[in-house]
């Protein structure tokens, strides 16, 4: 067979780029159990689709001993490929080339796929994995860091973006990821920090591992940075393809379709048994979404931060769909800081990608307290209601028990522009709980009684009897129905068919100054 200097010199070049910082690094890296970075795009990605741009790209820098330590496509490897046959862009850092260190070249082989991918209208996975910036360099690995924030600043909102992080991710690295509009993580093998263990302990003499300063459990559950735990590697890269099954390609564009074989029809009859006759007493939220939603399958976003509230994506009638809902069995599904944050978070990149919401309520009020009222509850709950008082997609809203006071009116009511308000018949619409109103109302009364524990009863029997239903909110069409609860799912998908060229809009103007 003939050869081809000139095609045997590309193919050697090609296959010194895909051997990243060498055989010994690479499998170094493999013993810990992680994957490199072409390894990860072939997994995230449909088989054969990935098409890499910049492979043969070299850092520019000869400081400290740089101009010896030159590989193909320096420390990132960048491209596009599909997702079940969708378009999207990519870039995979890879930890072997020096440590996956950002340099000047590798952030702009960064920016020029985030580039295309804003021009061209498709979402930006990036898959991070890097020891920060390239100190060798200076100042212009810290400008490449800036010129990706630019990037992923002017992209939020237009195309989706989701960062996945796959090692360790400290200092400004953190800052792009947290820019993007969802943050996966792996268990026991991925951190993110402003500052690491060592700093901690120097400047405030505090001793803390990587997993218990950054770990994915730590950002899940206790400061709401991350929104979806893999246990590996590979299940990370499985949720994103699932992820981007509910988004859009851009802002312009509806999320795809899927068929589904759930009768649109179909009505469930534990939904007249769900909400307990105890108004008190808790039950599972996401039984009701469950019992709701096509094949019972719902995709809950951030299950592990704030589940007071829950929020996550499914499908009706073969639609995707942003669902936000009250959860009773956790402090009651009360408002509090982290919840309102999470919620308004969620229906800004829903409303942001054109994702229709559908809220269930059950919410008594917002937390009380001097820790709330102190760490700013006024501003973090006006942020749920900035935010759906903004959103302009079709918003669907089912009361299944309570909603008293200002939470009634945050939680998608009509007066926010609802645009189908629903309730079940156990719906409890009130400025407040019977106890609580009748505290206020009856006090003289409640003072001067023989027995006050009794009165109390009575009068806040009374008072539920006469308040604590959905029918003087439909009096007033504040409620547009009061439906069977086995009919939720039937009405639901009615309504998104009804509302899905629904117009909207806000005033003109440059943005609008949310409570931050």
């Amino acid at each position: 067979m003939e050869t081809n200097p000139l095609i045997d010199q590309l193919e050697e070049k090609r296959a010194a780029s895909h051997a990243g910082g060498g055989k010994d690094r690479v499998a170094a890296h493999r013993a810990k159990g992680r994957h490199t970075a072409y390894e990860r795009l072939d997994i995230l990605l449909d088989p054969g689709s990935f098409r890499e741009l910049d492979a043969f790209v070299e850092h520019r820098s000869g400081n400290f001993g740089l101009d010896k330590q030159k590989f193909p496509g320096d420390s990132v490897v960048t491209g596009w490929g599909t997702i079940d046959g969708r378009l999207v862009y990519v870039y995979s850092q890879d930890f072997t080339v020096l440590g996956g260190s950002l340099s000047e070249v590798h952030a702009q082989k960064i920016c020029k796929i985030m580039e295309m991918a804003m021009k061209n209208g498709a979402p930006m996975i990036g898959l991070n994995d890097s020891g920060g910036a390239r100190i060798q360099e200076g100042v212009e690995s810290l400008a490449g860091y800036a010129d990706i924030f630019l990037r992923n600043t002017l992209a939020s909102g237009v195309i989706p973006q989701i960062s996945v992080i796959m090692g360790p991710c400290a200092g400004g690295a953190v800052y792009s990821p947290a820019l993007t509009d969802f943050i996966i993580m792996v268990r026991d093998t991925s951190y993110m920090f402003i500052t690491g263990p060592n700093v901690v302990k120097q400047v405030l003499n505090e001793d803390v591992t990587y997993e218990d300063l950054g770990g994915a459990s730590v950002h899940a559950a206790k400061s709401g940075v991350c929104h979806l735990v893999a246990d590996d590697e590979t299940q990370s890269l499985m949720l994103v393809r699932e992820l981007i099954s509910y988004l859009p390609q851009n802002n312009m564009e509806d999320a795809p379709y899927f068929a589904t074989t759930d009768d649109p029809l179909r009505s469930d009859s534990a939904l007249l048994s769900i909400v307990p006759e105890n108004p008190n007493k808790p039950y599972d939220m996401k039984e009701v979404i469950e019992k709701v939603v096509d094949e019972g399958y719902f995709f809950e976003i951030q299950p592990d931060y704030a589940a007071n509230i829950v929020v996550g994506f499914a499908r009706l009638g073969g639609h995707a769909i942003g669902i936000v809902a009250n959860q009773p069995m956790v402090l009651a599904g009360v408002l509090d800081i982290k919840a309102s944050e999470k919620a308004a978070r969620f229906i800004r990149t829903c409303d942001a990608f054109n994702i229709p919401l559908v809220t269930f309520v059950d919410v008594p009020g917002y937390l009380p307290g001097t820790d709330q009222e102190h760490a700013g509850i006024i501003r973090s709950g006006a942020k749920l209601l900035f935010a759906y008082c903004e959103a302009t997609v079709p918003k669907l809203t089912v009361t299944t028990r309570k909603a008293y006071g200002g939470a009634y009116c945050v939680m998608s009511s009509k007066h926010i522009r609802g645009d189908l308000n629903l309730a079940w018949p156990t719906a409890e619409i009130a400025v407040m709980g019977p106890e609580g109103a009748v505290e206020i109302i009856h006090r003289r009364e409640l003072a001067e009684a023989a027995d006050p524990v009794a009165k109390k009863a009575e009068l806040a029997a009374e008072y539920r009897q006469k308040f604590a239903h959905p029918y003087i909110a439909a009096a007033r069409g504040f409620i547009d129905d009061i439906i069977d609860p086995r009919d939720t799912r039937a009405r639901l998908i009615n309504a998104l068919q009804v509302f899905g060229n629904k117009r909207d809009s806000n005033p003109p103007r440059k943005h609008g100054n949310m409570p931050l």
